[in-house]
């Protein structure tokens, strides 16, 4: 593709109460992370809501001071944690919080962040409202009359929203609108649903987890390609995510399929200069791929074979000798895709991707729950 990708960090609702708890040290660990290892290299970084237990001054300020270390634009959601005191007027004393909903345009893409806290005061009671659903829609429009990708954030699914007229009304949007994502929080698991033309992704909390170890999601748009990646705290770098194509699990356009040859892209991630990038597919051994300055991407022509799906993996290598690598199932027209529910929920589910940190086991403290089977 001749354009460079959106790239942005998720970091799952935190939780915050107290400095001493350990979320609040995990979440320092990882903005120094991304400030030491990704400076220069996101878009931005995105909280998707429950940012302070009990949306009280003090636990803001902690997310604040945390906050303050971040050189990239962060943009902040509130969740019904936050509205445990009444409002979302404590979230908006933080000095890089903005007023939601919010339009921002990146890259081609327009990215919306709206507000499903509705009118609760703590516990679940996710709307929209009227001006919003109205507000939703023009910027959907106008995004679509610009030509310009669309991505949603929100803190839940769109099913999880109390009134089942605002559920079908904002489902029948991110259709009409060809809304390529919608990235959320609240689950307090990593779960990605696939409805064949939006893709849901959720990130596991940073403060309230229940399955595997701490860390953060990648994002990366490109065009209407999404691709995902969980990066594990300790995990080292360099982190490799290809951008074109997609893995099947993430087929959401009938012309993501790959026939004949086809070019592939990937984006190396990490602070140290990067000397070796090669890919291997179906049908050879490892090859190099040649970088494109402008748009940061690593790219590669590659011939498909001819099954539903083929592989292909992306290693990089550091100055340093550290290597990095990520493999894909890219789908040919032979693949035939499930078929879809469309009702905003995780009805369409990928299911289990446990090589990129999505067990299925969906434990987390909300209507999802399940046990380990």
């Amino acid at each position: 593709m001749n354009s460079a990708p959106l790239i942005f960090a998720h970091l799952g609702d935190l939780h915050i109460t107290k400095a001493k708890e350990q979320n609040y040290h995990d979440l320092l660990s990882i903005i120094v992370q991304i400030e030491t290892e990704l400076k220069g290299q996101l878009d931005f970084v995105m909280l998707p809501g429950d940012n302070a237990d009990n949306g009280l001054p003090e636990q803001y300020l902690l997310i604040s001071t945390a906050l303050k270390m971040l050189s990239v634009p962060v943009y902040i959601l509130g969740g019904d944690h936050d509205m445990e005191q009444g409002s979302l007027e404590n979230m908006y004393q933080m000095p890089m919080a903005q007023k939601l909903p919010l339009a921002v345009t990146c890259k081609g893409n327009r990215c919306l962040f709206i507000d499903v806290c509705g009118f609760g005061t703590g516990g679940p009671d996710f709307r929209l409202g009227p001006d919003q659903i109205d507000w939703l829609q023009k910027e959907l429009v106008a995004a679509s009359d610009a030509g310009e990708t669309i991505i949603v954030f929100m803190h839940t699914f769109p099913a999880d929203l109390a009134d089942p007229d605002e559920q079908r009304s904002l489902n029948e949007l991110l259709e009409k609108y060809d809304v390529v994502l919608v990235d959320m929080g609240h689950t307090h698991y990593n779960e990605i649903s696939n409805n064949g033309q939006t893709i849901f992704t959720a990130t596991r909390s940073t403060g309230q987890i229940e399955e595997g170890p701490v860390g953060y999601s990648i994002i990366t748009v490109h065009g209407a390609a999404v691709s995902w990646r969980f990066k594990q705290l300790a995990d080292p770098f360099p982190f490799v995510m290809v951008t074109w194509p997609v893995d099947h699990r993430l087929l959401n356009r009938d012309n993501q399929a790959v026939a004949g040859v086809y070019e592939a892209s990937a984006v190396v991630l990490g602070s140290a200069k990067i000397s070796d990038v090669s890919y291997q597919s179906n049908v050879n051994g490892w090859q190099q791929m040649t970088h494109n300055e402008e748009h940061r991407l690593w790219a590669a022509r590659i011939s498909v074979e001819d099954k539903p799906l083929n592989m292909l993996s992306v290693k990089a290598t550091d100055v340093n000798g550290r290597p990095g690598i990520w493999a894909i199932q890219p789908a040919t027209d032979a693949y035939f895709q499930p078929q879809s529910v469309r009702d905003g929920s995780d009805a369409d589910t990928i299911g289990s991707w446990l090589e990129n940190g999505v067990p299925g086991t969906q434990l987390g403290p909300n209507r999802n729950t399940k046990p380990i089977a």
